[in-house]
């Protein structure tokens, strides 16, 4: 089982066919409110703000989210805490989808190599 980071979302909302490719041969692919929470951000600030909305709408009924909570939460700091000791900081917002991937056993998805420092999480990396 897969979570997808917003990146990937993103390339699938530019109809990128490689990150297409990718998602339709995974099989069981989740979302998380954090990355639900990023997409609606974006948005907001974009100049196509309601094309962008209907994008992320579409997106949270196509894909199942699931949403943080407190074993998420822990799982969070025990990540933040370890990334601080070895010297290697990572935005908030990815360190939440580490955890709830790491809380779920499910792989991130991402462009982001930083994930792959955090302990314990699972990732396959895409790149064009």
């Amino acid at each position: 089982m897969y979570l997808l980071d917003t990146n990937i979302v993103i390339e699938l909302f530019a109809k990128d066919p490689h990150a297409i490719k990718l998602i339709d041969g995974l099989g069981d692919v989740r979302s998380c409110d954090v990355v639900l929470g990023e997409l609606f951000y974006g948005a907001h600030n974009s100049g196509r703000k309601q094309d962008n909305l209907l994008n992320v709408e579409r997106f949270a009924c196509q894909f199942p989210i699931i949403n943080t909570d407190r074993t998420s939460a822990e799982i969070y700091g025990l990540i933040k805490s370890s990334l601080k000791s070895q010297g290697k900081p990572a935005p908030d917002n990815d360190i939440w989808i580490a955890a709830i991937a790491k809380q779920h056993d499910l792989t991130v998805v991402t462009r982001d190599a930083h994930f792959s420092a955090m302990p314990g999480v699972n990732v396959l990396g895409y790149s064009r």
